[in-house]
């Protein structure tokens, strides 16, 4: 490792070490002979010529649809595994999205699997055979979990997480460990270890943060489902900038234990676990087989409550029958979005008005008091958490972790940090107000307002270090509201102009508006998030899901799935 024999290697040897390791995971077979140099590269793996016809199928099949396969036996584990791992290995080389890779654990496995396939005739579980990606956070028996940290380099698990069991007992294998941000804190997938992630779709924006790795890799369909986390955006603004599904759950109903973290212990805001993938179906997917397992018999802080059928079953009868009441808002106030988000919230609307939906104005309600309570918990230690573990290698801290946190000097007392949680408390009670008063005056007696569209962010996938503003997403977490993302197109460089006459509301505004460029931004996904109250993911995913079929019918089959 290095010329440093004898003697402590300095984190840069530590760095190119990990690179090193990770790099002779990837046969040869698999490695490029170059690399593209065209800023695109959403369709190279198809035309790389390391995929067979059938793998290039399998991998462009539905998590659903696989696993349907897998447990009727018309496909083998060895061979889905398969073929996910050798695109996998092609969307790090194009991408830089892993930390963690093992094909011969993920083949392993999958044979086991099969053979118990053979012997019993039936799956093991609900994802059996299926290859799920996981964010590197989760632990898994024998891979290390660094978090973007240089100093948790080379400590191979020896204790799984709770959700890596559950997924394991459900069928899941896992192949992957993907990148993230050091620290996580931040919306952008950077650190010193493997270097920058970027997004498929094009090279010089970003695949969101902090579960970036995740996006990047499904994009590329280098996964067919994958494990995020969310305490500000991490699942959302991922999904959204790949143009991918994500569901951030409310806290308590996913477990957490046992997942690596940063400012493990801050629990105002506490960080959820949730899965990104290619269909509200596959999220579906994933959650039912979670909570099939009782998770809160091996997590205490997850909530008792299995997946209500009957709640999806009557939001399908609502949408049948055209009585949904939606709100939607295309600005909090805040930062008002680039134009490519205003005309991707107007589609969606427009699709739900189109449908015979109730569709009306929502005013988002002092989206200024989260903002503030955000920035004020996150500099709660000063940074004290971060730079311990930053520090203990003697790694730099990324840029952007040195602007969003270590800027801050002064450590908050106790009664400090009570004051901001009476305050989030006393903002949620608020919200919670709003809503039933919108019921009672907007809707009428005895309506229910259904869900809120709005924006996920204020750009479309950003451009590397240009991400600003983490409200869209950020006064969720505060709130703890169910949130589905629902890719809706792409930015147009001829209809999406600039709006020339706006003036920006505050400098935060105005540094947003400042990024708009049409044509950096061309072709850049855009997406909206679909809101609901507290632990309604039954109920949000089927809204995101109708909204997706409306906004891509085409391409997503039947109006609604059979009652």
């Amino acid at each position: 490792m290095g010329d440093n024999t004898g003697s402590t290697p300095s984190w840069e040897d530590l760095a190119r070490d990990k690179r090193e390791r990770l790099a002779a995971k990837i046969p040869t077979e698999w490695r490029l002979k170059e690399l593209p140099t065209t800023d695109s590269v959403i369709d190279f793996p198809r035309a790389s010529g390391l995929l067979s016809a059938t793998e290039i199928g399998i991998t462009e099949t539905s998590a659903s649809s696989l696993v349907a396969d897998l447990a009727a036996g018309r496909l083998k584990s060895v061979n889905v595994v398969l073929a996910f791992c050798k695109r996998a290995a092609i969307a790090q080389q194009l991408t830089n999205c892993m930390l963690e890779f093992d094909t011969e654990m993920a083949l392993a496995r999958a044979k086991v699997l099969d053979e118990y396939h053979a012997q019993h005739g039936k799956p093991v579980g609900p994802l059996h055979g299926l290859p799920v990606s996981l964010k590197d956070q989760l632990h898994v028996k024998g891979l290390e979990t660094s978090m973007g940290y240089i100093a948790w380099l080379g400590k191979p698990a020896t204790k799984e997480s709770v959700l890596t069991t559950l997924l394991r007992q459900a069928g899941a294998v896992f192949y992957t460990k993907t990148s993230v941000p050091q620290t996580l804190m931040v919306g952008e997938t950077f650190n010193n270890i493997v270097g920058l992630t970027t997004n498929p779709r094009n090279k010089n924006w970003s695949p969101g943060g902090s579960s970036g790795g995740e996006g990047a890799l499904l994009a590329l369909r280098g996964s067919c489902l994958g494990v995020g986390t969310d305490i500000g955006g991490s699942i959302r603004i991922p999904a959204a900038f790949n143009s991918l599904y994500g569901i951030r759950p409310c806290h308590g109903r996913l477990p957490y234990a046992g997942m690596a973290n940063s400012m493990a212990g801050q629990e105002t805001i506490p960080s959820v676990v949730g899965p990104l993938g290619h269909s509200a179906a596959d999220l579906r997917l994933f959650m039912k087989a979670v909570l099939a397992q009782k998770p809160w018999l091996y997590d205490s802080k997850t909530v008792p409550l299995p997946w209500r059928q009957e709640i999806e079953d009557e939001t399908l009868v609502k949408i049948k029958t055209k009585t949904l009441n939606i709100g939607f808002y295309e600005t909090d106030g805040m930062a008002l979005p680039h134009p490519p988000i205003l005309r991707a919230i107007k589609e969606a609307v427009e699709k739900l008005k189109q449908a015979g939906h109730n569709v009306v104005p929502w005013t988002p309600y002092k989206h200024d008091v989260p903002y503030y309570l955000l920035k004020e918990l996150d500099k709660a230690d000063a940074g004290a958490d971060l730079h311990r573990d930053i520090s203990a290698s003697g790694e730099p801290a990324i840029d952007l972790i040195k602007n969003y946190v270590y800027r801050h000097t002064k450590q908050l007392g106790n009664n400090e940090v009570w004051d901001l949680q009476t305050q989030k408390w006393r903002y949620q009670t608020e919200y919670l107000d709003q809503w039933r008063e919108f019921e009672a005056t907007t809707l009428g007696p005895g309506a229910e307002l259904d869900a809120i569209i709005a924006p996920v962010a204020p750009t479309a996938a950003v451009r590397h270090g240009k991400y600003r503003y983490y409200g869209y997403t950020g006064v969720l977490n505060m709130l703890d509201f169910t949130s589905v993302v629902v890719p809706v197109g792409f930015a147009d460089k001829d209809r999406d102009v600039p709006n020339t006459g706006y003036v920006p509301v505050s400098e935060l505004d105005s540094d947003v508006q400042a990024e708009y460029d049409p044509e950096a931004y061309h072709g850049a996904p855009t997406a909206v998030q679909v809101i609901g109250r507290r632990l309604s993911e039954e109920k949000t995913l089927a809204i995101a899901e109708e909204l997706g079929r409306l906004l891509h019918s085409q391409k997503t089959g039947p109006s609604v799935r059979a009652l």
